[in-house]
């Protein structure tokens, strides 16, 4: 048992996906974050981009001393990395041949685009019929918007999600990040790869996985959907707050800073007005004690809860809430992040020290915990074409005059 109590894995060297091979010709965010995922888990993912110019999330974002940036570092860990030029025939045959060897594939262009080379699903599916192909577009690659160009921030408005995002006085705002779909979209891309993997177990057969960017936004929408067609009731912006519920906002206290507390029930409720010495208020016949009391007087519920929360600094307002079992939190700063225990406790954020950047990188951790057979970052993003030997002459078994012809014709 270590230090902190945890057992260790009986199978350390056991990877969830080990023998699993994944070709990553994705760019940006949402595809790579999918193949990410696939290989902090044990999957070999050979990452493709074009020569000399490379991927666009090299140069998006925060640079760093390697020439590379701090996104291309983090979503490219764990992936090896080779050069092609798909619009090359030479470079469309070559991807063909590691179809043959691969499992899974996994691509993010504008709808028709590997079409348009000679790469799409039914052409794939030829040269291999146990592929897994995602593919992640701004709209999906059937229906009237789907040759649009699509990135995070359409995904967040088509999907409903910035319309909810801001003060009802106000206009929509970007909810916390643009990336959000680009992220949503490759998680459902490797939850489509895992389905996708144990149906090919019993079939024997391959299939794509479609995503558009707003689809996984639309699909967390809790009850906005069902609620507008059962009683066409459309919401608005509500600010911090949250419908059907109430207290459940953001509070401030009296250092400055904020918390979040959630009543989600009656019973909460009631614990947060003894809380503040007034459980009258949540008996029977109380003021506020159903939910569409307080709903009806949300302004002055929320009042009530600041003015109570407003008498403590932060660490105090959560002890109270914590001595009555009301759910809050801190409104974290990432500093404020890098500052918790709790945080720290969790491993939730990585350290590695990378030769290239000369220093300790920070990111988030891998999600989710495994006890038995746990994901780990091995190395952070490569170089261009650390691994193109690997893959040409090793993989598909290239000779050096094969190499230099491509090279000198610019496909790889």
């Amino acid at each position: 048992m270590s230090a902190d109590g945890a057992v260790p894995s009986p199978h350390p060297t056991v990877k969830p996906l080990q023998g699993i091979r994944v070709i990553d010709v994705s760019s940006f965010l949402a595809g790579p974050f999918c193949s990410t995922q696939l290989a902090e888990f044990g999957a070999e993912v050979f990452k493709l981009e074009l020569p000399v110019v490379g991927d666009a999330l090299r140069k998006f974002g925060t640079p760093t001393p390697s020439g590379d940036s701090l996104p291309w570092m983090q979503e490219t860990r764990n992936k090896k990395v080779a050069t092609l030029d798909l619009r090359k025939p030479e470079g469309a045959e070559l991807l063909k041949r590691m179809i043959r060897k691969a499992d899974v594939l996994v691509e993010n262009f504008q709808p028709g685009t590997l079409e348009k080379w000679g790469l799409g699903w039914d052409t794939l599916k030829e040269e291999n019929g146990k592929l897994i192909m995602v593919r992640i577009s701004g709209f999906g690659q059937t229906g009237p918007y789907s040759p649009r160009p699509g990135f995070g921030r359409i995904g967040n408005a088509f999907g409903g999600l910035s319309y909810l995002a801001g003060f009802p006085d106000r206009p929509p705002t970007t909810p916390g990040s643009a990336t959000i779909p680009d992220y949503m979209a490759g998680l459902y891309g490797a939850l489509g790869v895992m389905f996708a993997l144990r149906a090919r177990d019993m079939t024997g057969r391959g299939q794509y996985i479609d995503i558009g960017l707003y689809e996984p936004i639309f699909r967390i929408l809790d009850e906005l959907a069902a609620s507008y067609n059962y009683k066409g009731y459309q919401r608005e912006r509500m600010g911090p707050g949250t419908v059907n519920v109430c207290p459940h906002s953001h509070y401030p206290t009296k250092d400055g800073k904020w918390i979040a507390i959630a009543c989600t029930s009656d019973k909460i409720y009631a614990r947060l007005a003894e809380a503040q010495g007034q459980p009258e208020l949540a008996v029977p016949g109380g003021k506020w004690e159903k939910i569409a009391d307080r709903d009806r007087e949300r302004d002055d519920v929320d009042a009530w809860v600041a003015r109570w929360s407003m008498k403590f600094t932060l660490d105090e307002c959560i002890a109270e809430c914590d001595k009555f079992q009301v759910p809050c939190g801190p409104v974290y700063s990432i500093s404020d992040i890098f500052k918790d225990p709790h945080y720290a406790a969790r491993e939730n954020i990585l350290r590695m020290y990378d030769e290239r950047v000369g220093g300790e990188m920070a990111m988030p951790n891998v999600v989710p915990r495994l006890s038995d057979t746990p994901g780990k970052v091995e190395w952070l993003g490569p170089p261009m074409g650390a691994h193109t030997d690997e893959l040409y002459k090793g993989l598909l078994g290239l000779t050096d005059a094969e190499m230099g012809k491509l090279k000198d014709k610019g496909v790889i």
